[in-house]
Protein backbone atom coordinates (compact mmCIF):
# COMPACT_ATOMS: atom_id res chain seq x y z
CA UNK A 1 0.00 0.00 0.00
CA UNK A 2 1.33 3.75 -0.67
CA UNK A 3 2.17 6.05 1.68
CA UNK A 4 -0.75 8.15 0.22
CA UNK A 5 -3.30 5.03 0.01
CA UNK A 6 -2.79 4.41 3.81
CA UNK A 7 -3.27 8.14 4.57
CA UNK A 8 -6.42 9.15 6.18
CA UNK A 9 -9.28 11.13 3.74
CA UNK A 10 -9.94 14.75 4.34
CA UNK A 11 -12.73 16.48 2.24
CA UNK A 12 -11.69 20.95 1.97
CA UNK A 13 -13.81 23.36 0.77
CA UNK A 14 -12.09 25.63 -0.45
CA UNK A 15 -13.70 28.88 -1.24
CA UNK A 16 -12.96 31.69 -4.16
CA UNK A 17 -13.24 34.27 -3.95
CA UNK A 18 -10.87 34.67 -0.91
CA UNK A 19 -7.85 36.52 -0.15
CA UNK A 20 -6.53 39.76 -1.63
CA UNK A 21 -8.79 42.41 -2.66
CA UNK A 22 -8.15 44.80 -5.55
CA UNK A 23 -7.93 47.61 -2.63
CA UNK A 24 -5.56 45.68 -0.80
CA UNK A 25 -3.40 44.43 -3.74
CA UNK A 26 -3.13 48.27 -4.35
CA UNK A 27 -1.87 49.71 -1.32
CA UNK A 28 0.38 46.48 -1.31
CA UNK A 29 1.64 47.70 -4.90
CA UNK A 30 1.80 51.51 -3.64
CA UNK A 31 4.42 50.75 -0.99
CA UNK A 32 6.46 48.34 -3.58
CA UNK A 33 6.36 51.08 -6.46
CA UNK A 34 7.83 53.57 -3.57
CA UNK A 35 10.55 51.39 -2.67
CA UNK A 36 11.47 50.93 -6.07
CA UNK A 37 11.34 54.85 -7.22
CA UNK A 38 12.41 56.56 -3.82
CA UNK A 39 14.57 53.86 -2.16
CA UNK A 40 14.71 53.25 1.37
CA UNK A 41 12.81 53.95 3.95
CA UNK A 42 9.70 54.21 2.86
CA UNK A 43 7.58 55.72 5.67
CA UNK A 44 4.17 53.23 6.19
CA UNK A 45 1.69 55.14 8.89
CA UNK A 46 -0.03 52.17 10.42
CA UNK A 47 0.05 48.31 8.66
CA UNK A 48 -0.94 48.90 5.40
CA UNK A 49 -3.20 46.45 5.51
CA UNK A 50 -4.19 44.06 8.18
CA UNK A 51 -1.49 40.87 8.08
CA UNK A 52 1.41 39.93 9.92
CA UNK A 53 2.89 38.13 6.78
CA UNK A 54 2.48 41.81 4.64
CA UNK A 55 3.95 43.55 7.01
CA UNK A 56 6.98 41.77 7.90
CA UNK A 57 7.57 41.35 4.30
CA UNK A 58 7.23 45.29 3.07
CA UNK A 59 9.89 45.56 6.59
CA UNK A 60 12.28 43.39 5.03
CA UNK A 61 12.29 45.50 1.69
CA UNK A 62 12.81 48.61 3.62
CA UNK A 63 9.42 49.59 4.57
CA UNK A 64 9.69 51.64 8.12
CA UNK A 65 6.04 51.54 10.04
CA UNK A 66 5.19 54.29 12.20
CA UNK A 67 2.05 55.07 13.92
CA UNK A 68 1.89 58.95 13.52
CA UNK A 69 3.74 61.47 11.17
CA UNK A 70 5.31 62.56 14.01
CA UNK A 71 7.57 59.49 13.99
CA UNK A 72 8.42 60.41 10.79
CA UNK A 73 12.29 62.32 10.34
CA UNK A 74 12.06 65.14 7.47
CA UNK A 75 14.33 63.28 5.53
CA UNK A 76 12.34 64.05 2.48
CA UNK A 77 11.54 59.80 2.09
CA UNK A 78 7.70 59.19 0.70
CA UNK A 79 4.89 58.09 3.83
CA UNK A 80 2.52 55.79 2.44
CA UNK A 81 -1.08 56.19 4.16
CA UNK A 82 -2.56 52.62 4.85
CA UNK A 83 -5.43 50.96 2.50
CA UNK A 84 -7.94 52.06 5.75
CA UNK A 85 -8.22 55.37 5.16
CA UNK A 86 -6.82 58.52 7.58
CA UNK A 87 -8.74 61.43 8.82
CA UNK A 88 -8.18 64.41 7.11
CA UNK A 89 -5.95 65.97 9.67
CA UNK A 90 -3.12 63.68 8.77
CA UNK A 91 -2.64 65.22 4.98
CA UNK A 92 -3.08 67.81 6.31
CA UNK A 93 0.07 67.81 8.41
CA UNK A 94 2.18 65.91 5.75
CA UNK A 95 1.44 68.75 3.50
CA UNK A 96 2.19 71.57 6.41
CA UNK A 97 5.28 69.74 6.54
CA UNK A 98 6.43 69.57 3.07
CA UNK A 99 6.04 65.54 3.17
CA UNK A 100 5.91 63.42 0.22
CA UNK A 101 2.98 61.05 0.64
CA UNK A 102 0.98 58.27 -1.27
CA UNK A 103 -2.46 57.75 -0.27
CA UNK A 104 -2.99 54.30 -0.57
CA UNK A 105 -6.74 54.38 0.78
CA UNK A 106 -8.99 51.71 -0.48
CA UNK A 107 -11.16 53.54 -3.57
CA UNK A 108 -14.13 51.61 -1.69
CA UNK A 109 -13.29 53.36 1.62
CA UNK A 110 -12.98 56.94 -0.12
CA UNK A 111 -16.53 56.36 -1.51
CA UNK A 112 -17.53 55.81 1.81
CA UNK A 113 -15.71 59.07 3.03
CA UNK A 114 -17.70 61.14 0.21
CA UNK A 115 -21.04 59.51 0.97
CA UNK A 116 -20.22 60.78 4.62
CA UNK A 117 -19.61 64.01 3.29
CA UNK A 118 -22.33 64.13 1.02
CA UNK A 119 -24.96 63.48 4.05
CA UNK A 120 -23.45 66.49 5.82
CA UNK A 121 -23.66 68.98 3.13
CA UNK A 122 -27.08 68.13 2.63
CA UNK A 123 -27.72 69.19 6.77
CA UNK A 124 -27.96 65.48 7.88
CA UNK A 125 -26.20 63.89 10.50
CA UNK A 126 -24.72 61.03 10.03
CA UNK A 127 -24.38 57.94 11.45
CA UNK A 128 -21.90 55.59 10.90
CA UNK A 129 -22.44 51.90 10.94
CA UNK A 130 -19.03 50.14 12.36
CA UNK A 131 -16.63 48.91 15.30
CA UNK A 132 -15.18 51.42 17.42
CA UNK A 133 -11.10 52.26 17.36
CA UNK A 134 -10.84 50.22 13.82
CA UNK A 135 -8.63 52.44 11.66
CA UNK A 136 -11.11 52.50 9.28
CA UNK A 137 -14.09 53.65 11.30
CA UNK A 138 -11.22 56.60 12.71
CA UNK A 139 -10.62 57.52 9.03
CA UNK A 140 -14.08 58.11 8.12
CA UNK A 141 -14.97 59.84 11.02
CA UNK A 142 -12.42 61.98 10.98
CA UNK A 143 -13.40 62.85 7.60
CA UNK A 144 -16.35 65.52 9.09
CA UNK A 145 -15.82 67.88 12.24
CA UNK A 146 -16.03 66.42 15.73
CA UNK A 147 -19.48 65.22 16.67
CA UNK A 148 -20.97 64.97 13.30
CA UNK A 149 -20.74 61.72 12.78
CA UNK A 150 -22.46 59.70 15.69
CA UNK A 151 -21.16 55.84 15.74
CA UNK A 152 -23.52 53.04 15.44
CA UNK A 153 -22.22 49.37 16.48
CA UNK A 154 -25.37 47.35 17.96
CA UNK A 155 -29.01 47.72 17.74
CA UNK A 156 -29.23 48.22 21.69
CA UNK A 157 -27.04 51.66 20.16
CA UNK A 158 -30.31 52.17 17.85
CA UNK A 159 -32.51 51.79 20.49
CA UNK A 160 -30.93 54.06 22.81
CA UNK A 161 -29.91 57.09 19.99
CA UNK A 162 -32.19 60.16 20.09
CA UNK A 163 -31.04 62.49 17.66
CA UNK A 164 -31.94 66.26 17.74
CA UNK A 165 -33.52 65.96 13.90
CA UNK A 166 -35.08 62.83 13.39
CA UNK A 167 -35.91 63.89 9.81
CA UNK A 168 -32.61 64.74 8.74
CA UNK A 169 -30.51 61.47 9.58
CA UNK A 170 -27.99 59.49 6.92
CA UNK A 171 -26.50 56.49 7.29
CA UNK A 172 -22.89 55.09 5.74
CA UNK A 173 -21.20 51.56 7.46
CA UNK A 174 -17.30 50.67 7.64
CA UNK A 175 -16.91 48.53 4.14
CA UNK A 176 -15.58 45.14 6.38
CA UNK A 177 -18.89 44.61 8.18
CA UNK A 178 -20.82 41.11 8.73
CA UNK A 179 -23.66 41.82 5.70
CA UNK A 180 -25.88 40.26 7.91
CA UNK A 181 -25.40 41.96 11.10
CA UNK A 182 -25.50 45.13 9.28
CA UNK A 183 -28.54 44.70 7.68
CA UNK A 184 -30.40 44.68 11.32
CA UNK A 185 -28.91 47.39 12.33
CA UNK A 186 -30.28 48.83 9.13
CA UNK A 187 -33.68 47.83 9.38
CA UNK A 188 -33.52 48.93 13.20
CA UNK A 189 -32.97 52.35 11.78
CA UNK A 190 -35.23 52.67 9.25
CA UNK A 191 -38.29 51.51 11.51
CA UNK A 192 -37.23 53.84 14.73
CA UNK A 193 -36.54 56.33 11.92
CA UNK A 194 -39.02 56.59 8.67
CA UNK A 195 -37.18 59.25 6.95
CA UNK A 196 -33.35 58.19 7.67
CA UNK A 197 -31.36 58.89 4.45
CA UNK A 198 -29.18 55.66 2.63
CA UNK A 199 -26.04 56.10 1.09
CA UNK A 200 -26.42 56.68 -2.57
CA UNK A 201 -24.61 52.93 -3.25
CA UNK A 202 -23.96 50.45 -0.80
CA UNK A 203 -21.07 50.91 1.48
CA UNK A 204 -20.23 47.53 2.75
CA UNK A 205 -17.73 46.71 -0.35
CA UNK A 206 -18.08 43.99 -3.09
CA UNK A 207 -15.10 41.98 -1.92
CA UNK A 208 -16.60 41.99 1.52
CA UNK A 209 -19.89 40.47 0.07
CA UNK A 210 -17.68 37.91 -2.05
CA UNK A 211 -16.32 36.35 0.47
CA UNK A 212 -19.28 36.05 3.02
CA UNK A 213 -21.04 34.46 0.18
CA UNK A 214 -18.76 31.91 -0.57
CA UNK A 215 -18.58 31.09 3.10
CA UNK A 216 -21.81 30.42 3.62
CA UNK A 217 -22.44 28.50 0.41
CA UNK A 218 -19.45 25.85 2.36
CA UNK A 219 -19.73 25.87 5.54
CA UNK A 220 -23.49 23.99 6.08
CA UNK A 221 -22.34 20.60 8.06
CA UNK A 222 -18.79 21.42 8.02
CA UNK A 223 -16.71 19.92 10.75
CA UNK A 224 -14.26 23.21 10.65
CA UNK A 225 -13.99 25.50 9.05
CA UNK A 226 -10.93 27.77 8.67
CA UNK A 227 -10.50 31.33 7.96
CA UNK A 228 -6.83 32.29 6.78
CA UNK A 229 -6.69 36.27 8.67
CA UNK A 230 -4.94 38.44 11.14
CA UNK A 231 -6.91 39.04 15.22
CA UNK A 232 -7.24 42.68 13.96
CA UNK A 233 -8.43 42.09 10.37
CA UNK A 234 -12.26 42.64 10.94
CA UNK A 235 -13.30 41.37 7.32
CA UNK A 236 -11.31 37.92 8.53
CA UNK A 237 -13.18 37.81 11.70
CA UNK A 238 -16.44 38.32 10.32
CA UNK A 239 -15.97 35.38 8.29
CA UNK A 240 -15.83 33.05 10.72
CA UNK A 241 -19.28 34.22 12.21
CA UNK A 242 -20.53 33.78 9.01
CA UNK A 243 -19.35 30.54 9.08
CA UNK A 244 -20.22 29.51 12.59
CA UNK A 245 -23.90 31.35 11.36
CA UNK A 246 -24.01 28.98 8.11
CA UNK A 247 -23.92 25.48 9.68
CA UNK A 248 -20.04 24.85 10.70
CA UNK A 249 -20.00 23.37 13.70
CA UNK A 250 -16.62 25.26 14.80
CA UNK A 251 -15.27 28.11 12.85
CA UNK A 252 -11.31 29.59 13.76
CA UNK A 253 -9.16 32.03 12.62
CA UNK A 254 -5.65 31.05 11.52
CA UNK A 255 -2.60 33.10 10.59
CA UNK A 256 -0.84 30.49 9.18
CA UNK A 257 0.46 26.59 9.28
CA UNK A 258 1.42 26.94 12.78
CA UNK A 259 -2.45 27.98 14.03
CA UNK A 260 -3.62 24.52 12.92
CA UNK A 261 -5.52 22.44 15.42
CA UNK A 262 -3.85 19.07 14.91
CA UNK A 263 -5.98 17.81 17.64
CA UNK A 264 -9.01 18.42 15.97
CA UNK A 265 -8.49 17.47 12.94
CA UNK A 266 -9.98 14.04 12.16
CA UNK A 267 -9.97 11.28 9.35
CA UNK A 268 -13.09 11.52 7.16
CA UNK A 269 -13.36 15.48 8.08
CA UNK A 270 -15.29 17.76 5.40
CA UNK A 271 -13.26 21.05 6.07
CA UNK A 272 -13.99 24.78 5.20
CA UNK A 273 -11.82 26.94 4.01
CA UNK A 274 -11.50 30.42 3.15
CA UNK A 275 -9.33 33.56 3.52
CA UNK A 276 -9.64 37.42 4.50
CA UNK A 277 -9.51 40.25 1.83
CA UNK A 278 -5.97 41.01 3.47
CA UNK A 279 -4.65 37.61 3.57
CA UNK A 280 -1.88 36.33 1.01
CA UNK A 281 -2.79 33.42 -1.21
CA UNK A 282 1.21 31.87 0.24
CA UNK A 283 -0.59 31.21 3.66
CA UNK A 284 -3.43 29.45 2.07
CA UNK A 285 -0.91 27.29 -0.30
CA UNK A 286 1.32 26.78 2.81
CA UNK A 287 -2.09 24.99 4.94
CA UNK A 288 -3.27 23.28 2.08
CA UNK A 289 0.08 21.64 2.20
CA UNK A 290 0.16 21.02 5.93
CA UNK A 291 -2.70 19.14 5.16
CA UNK A 292 -1.42 17.31 2.04
CA UNK A 293 1.45 15.85 4.41
CA UNK A 294 -1.28 13.82 7.07
CA UNK A 295 -4.04 13.20 4.63
CA UNK A 296 -4.97 12.26 1.33
CA UNK A 297 -6.71 15.48 0.16
CA UNK A 298 -9.75 16.68 -1.91
CA UNK A 299 -10.18 19.96 -2.69
CA UNK A 300 -13.31 20.86 -3.60
CA UNK A 301 -13.86 24.33 -4.98
CA UNK A 302 -16.84 25.89 -4.36
CA UNK A 303 -16.65 29.27 -6.54
CA UNK A 304 -19.82 31.60 -5.93
CA UNK A 305 -18.21 35.08 -8.14
CA UNK A 306 -15.33 36.06 -10.20
CA UNK A 307 -13.72 39.17 -9.37
CA UNK A 308 -12.23 41.02 -12.26
CA UNK A 309 -11.60 44.76 -10.61
CA UNK A 310 -8.97 46.66 -10.37
CA UNK A 311 -7.75 50.24 -8.60
CA UNK A 312 -4.56 51.53 -10.50
CA UNK A 313 -1.93 53.14 -8.73
CA UNK A 314 -1.23 56.70 -8.92
CA UNK A 315 0.40 58.33 -11.74
CA UNK A 316 3.37 59.07 -9.75
CA UNK A 317 4.59 55.45 -9.50
CA UNK A 318 2.32 54.03 -11.91
CA UNK A 319 5.48 53.26 -14.87
CA UNK A 320 7.86 51.88 -12.36
CA UNK A 321 8.90 48.28 -13.11
CA UNK A 322 8.40 45.37 -10.38
CA UNK A 323 10.46 42.23 -10.75
CA UNK A 324 9.04 39.03 -10.98
CA UNK A 325 9.48 38.25 -7.21
CA UNK A 326 8.12 41.66 -6.24
CA UNK A 327 4.83 41.12 -8.62
CA UNK A 328 4.60 37.58 -6.62
CA UNK A 329 4.62 39.66 -3.28
CA UNK A 330 2.35 42.19 -4.68
CA UNK A 331 -0.27 38.82 -6.24
CA UNK A 332 0.42 37.11 -2.43
CA UNK A 333 2.08 34.27 -4.26
CA UNK A 334 4.81 32.22 -3.93
CA UNK A 335 8.00 32.66 -6.42
CA UNK A 336 8.82 29.37 -8.17
CA UNK A 337 11.98 27.92 -8.35
CA UNK A 338 11.89 28.80 -11.88
CA UNK A 339 11.84 32.63 -11.51
CA UNK A 340 7.90 32.56 -12.43
CA UNK A 341 4.65 32.93 -9.74
CA UNK A 342 3.67 29.70 -8.58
Amino acid sequence: MSNLQSRPKLTIRLCEPRGFCAGVDRAIQIVVLALKKYGTPVYVRHEIVHNKYVVEGLRGMGAVFVKELTDIPDDGQPVVFSAHGVPKSVPAEAERREMLYLDATCPLVSKVHKQAMRHMRLGRQVLLIGHRGHPEVVGTMGQLPDGAVILIETEEDVAQFEPADPAMLGFVTQTTLSVDDTAGIIVALQKKFPLLSAPSSESICYATTNRQDAVKAAAPETDLFFIVGAPNSSNSRRLVEVAERAGSRRGLLVQGKMDLPWQDIGPDMVIGMSAGASAPEILTDDILDSLRERFDVTIELLQTAIETENFPVMRSIRDVPLETEDMAFVNGHRQASNGSVA
